[in-house]
């Protein structure tokens, strides 16, 4: 029988051949932590192990709250500085930098055939360049840093095939809230997800990235999407190591599989307060909307700035309405100032901030009053993710945010614009 990408990855890595269902040890190509690694490190320092298995399996970047909002945070920012110089870790990435996974793929470390882990759900970003990437506990991250191993499962694999070429303007958010609210926030519980079909190669890396950052928000273990030429072109100038691509056999068997033709889909959006609560446009749009966050690891990449600038061009936010922008990476800052992006957007009333989080997760820079709602291109919407249990998420495409943005209620691009 043929095996999974899942299969042969951590088969691979535990020098033995596996089945889905197994338990293998093994030492992971690297692992990321962010603004809890300062918690991270008491629990290393509780084992007592005077020094890390090795320091370069390490990749620290601060993004969850950069630059820090008050004391509490500006005191666990120095805790992590003092630990990296403490253990000599090499990969460590300042406020400056930006969200923990753009930069994870940006700097190389996220790569084909590699098993990436992070002290973040999210880590399952990485599959979108067919690494196996997935998000672990703390405790986990801090026997990682004393003894460089880490125990999983490996996962049953569900098989996601998308057809079809959808229509102007529909993105791989669209595609992917419809996938998550047709088969709900729970269907792939510790799977691994396997994105393929026609639309997801014609998909560039940047939204690829969309699907496998969300496959979580399903449940997955991990999000993998078959590395091919548009993931070789990007990844191999970047390499921080050597890399193996490795795909599912054609004869692999599949716990699941699950068919999409988004030809005819239109634009989607998760209601609060669950992502699966997903409705097409034309079943919320007219909702008042008074913050926008345009940002996050979701999307918040070049090719989103330049569909929001261009949806901006020559127009204005509405009154009633802010909107927020936050770059995923200083990368993706640059490139966006330098094509002009930044300007139109600032034209138009939005307000542009530093790389980092923001009001993702609730800690600052955005958070919404008792009452309001966000209209938000993040990935989760469940009461008080965004710092607040009295407001509203909506979560929606970044086209959708921008042309919402300018009526001042949740709508449809296609009337707006």
């Amino acid at each position: 029988m043929g095996k999974t990408f899942a299969e042969k990855v951590l088969g691979k890595k535990a020098g033995k051949d596996v089945v889905a269902g197994e338990i293998v040890e093994i030492v992971p190509d690297f692992a990321m932590s962010h603004d809890n690694t300062a918690a991270i490190a008491k629990t290393f320092e509780k084992i007592g192990v005077a020094q890390l298995y090795d320091p370069n399996l390490h990749v620290i970047i601060l993004d969850h709250a950069a630059p820090a909002p008050n004391a509490k945070f500006a005191e666990n920012h120095k805790e992590i500085r003092e630990f990296v110089r403490k253990h000599g870790i090499p990969n460590f990435f300042d406020i400056n930098r930006g969200i923990c996974h753009q930069v994870m793929v940006e700097e190389g470390f996220a790569l084909p055939g590699l098993v990436v882990v992070g002290s973040d759900s999210h880590s399952t970003t990485y599959g979108a360049v067919g690494a196996f990437g997935t998000g672990i506990g703390r405790s986990e991250m801090a026997v990682i840093m004393a003894t460089g191993r880490i125990w999983l499962r490996v996962p049953e694999t569900m098989k996601i095939v998308v057809q079809g070429t959808p229509p102007e303007g529909v993105s791989a958010k669209d595609i992917m809230l419809k996938i998550i609210g047709d088969l709900g926030a729970d269907a792939a519980t510790y799977m691994a997800v396997e994105f393929t079909g026609e639309t997801i190669e014609r998909m560039t890396l940047a939204s690829r990235m969309v699907l496998s950052n969300m496959a979580v928000e399903m449940g997955a273990k991990i999000g993998y999407i078959p590395p091919d030429d548009t993931t070789l072109e990007y990844v191999r100038p970047r390499a921080r190591k050597e890399f193996e691509v490795i795909h599912s056999d054609p004869d692999a068997t599949y716990a699941e599989t699950h068919t999409f033709d988004v030809s005819d889909l239109e634009p989607q959006v998760a209601c609060p307060h669950t992502v699966d609560n997903v409705k097409p446009i034309s079943e919320v749009k007219g909702t008042k909307i008074h913050q926008v966050f345009f940002g996050s690891c979701t999307n918040a990449r070049l090719e989103d700035f330049e569909v929001v600038a261009k949806a901006l061009k020559g127009r204005r936010v509405h009154p009633d309405v802010r909107m927020l922008v936050f770059p995923a990476s200083q990368q993706v800052y640059l490139e966006a100032l330098k094509k002009g992006y930044l300007q139109t957007i600032l034209e138009a009333g939005a307000i542009v901030m530093n790389a980092n989080c923001g009001p993702c997760m609730g800690n600052h820079a955005g958070i919404p009053a008792s009452g309001e709602v966000s209209l938000s291109t993040s990935n989760r919407n469940f009461r008080g993710r965004q710092g607040n249990v009295e407001a509203e998420v909506y979560l929606c495409s970044p086209l959708t945010a921008a042309a919402s943005a300018i009526a001042g209620e949740i709508a449809d691009f296609r009337d707006v614009l």
